[in-house]
């Protein structure tokens, strides 16, 4: 195990800096200069001068590169243009905002599907498969910013139980804090949880017709424990993937429901950050980004031999 752990790590080096050089690029190639903008509308060709010299940007763009990975490396990601703060005091309070959110969300879409999609292939063909169906193909039709409006007319506005703009954190109140990530929970769950139904479904329906089922069945066990003991566990495999993928890609920022919400989370921080043309926050939600989707998929990938006790990590 840890031998495969380590050579995944050592895998995910090449991705992690094709992914950085590709966002110091782009960023690059946008119109402006980011020492102008620090500096403001302050016209000071001597101070100008000087900051460029600091961030290296007087140099080719390899060295400015190299001067980069040389910062990340010392955990210095830079200062912000806009906030004039550390960027890592910005995104960490950001991303466990958006934690918060996308880790209940997810798992609620979990409890969800997981029996929803079971029962739909167990009762395949029948009206409770097609409306199980119906439900999930409107749940993941359903836009995330309408079904978030809706909540907040319904819930927030006209029967008043939840708050409708703002954030408390967890840590400071959990019980209000709580209160203001219901709703965006719910809305991320149930569209994600339309997904995962499908996929659940497919997946135990193509076990269903593998031969140890046929014996299963065949030696007189009920079909419910059928299902529940033999298909469901070994369907889990593109299911867990499907799962990891989409954490680490609501990690990587709930960008629609952060706005409709108002909270303060890493993909709303990464929008305003463009907006502003806030190179180093660009950079270092983009780097936060690439991170939650290799830490997530090599924990998706270690995690296979709980469901599939075949799969053996050399």
């Amino acid at each position: 195990m840890t031998r495969y752990l380590l050579r995944r790590l050592a895998l995910t080096l090449p991705t992690l800096l094709i992914v950085l050089l590709v966002v110091f690029c782009m960023m690059r190639l946008i119109p402006g200069d980011p020492a102008q903008l620090m500096l403001g509308e302050v016209d000071d060709p001597v101070a100008l001068a000087r900051l460029r010299t600091q961030l290296a940007l007087d140099q080719p763009i390899g060295v400015q590169f190299l001067h980069w990975l040389l910062q990340l490396a010392r955990g210095d990601l830079g200062v912000s243009i806009a906030q004039q703060s550390p960027v890592l005091d910005l995104l960490i309070p950001s991303f466990g905002v958006t934690a918060s959110l996308v880790v209940p969300a997810v798992l609620l879409a979990v409890l969800i599907a997981i029996p929803a999609g079971s029962i739909a292939a167990w009762k395949q063909n029948s009206r409770t498969d097609a409306l199980i169906m119906t439900a999930a193909t409107v749940a993941l039709s359903i836009p995330s910013f309408w079904l978030g409006l809706l909540l907040l007319l319904f819930l927030g506005v006209k029967l008043d139980l939840l708050p409708v703009v703002g954030y408390v954190s967890l840590l400071e109140n959990f019980r209000e804090g709580v209160s203001y990530l219901i709703m965006p929970v719910v809305t991320l769950a149930l569209i994600e949880a339309g997904v995962l139904v499908r996929l659940i479904r497919s997946s135990t329906i193509d076990v269903a017709r593998l031969e140890y089922i046929t014996h299963a069945q065949a030696k007189g066990l009920p079909q419910f424990s059928v299902m529940a003991r033999h298909a469901l566990p070994n369907a889990m495999a593109p299911t867990w993937t499907m799962i990891g993928l989409t954490l680490g890609s609501l990690l990587g920022g709930a960008v629609v429901t952060e706005t409709v919400f108002t909270l303060p989370g890493l993909g709303r921080l990464l929008v305003e950050s463009i907006f502003a043309r806030d190179y180093p926050v660009i950079q270092g939600c983009m780097l936060f980004v690439t991170l939650a989707y290799v830490v997530v998929n090599i924990i998706t990938e270690l995690t296979y031999p709980l469901f599939n006790p075949a799969v053996e990590h050399d």
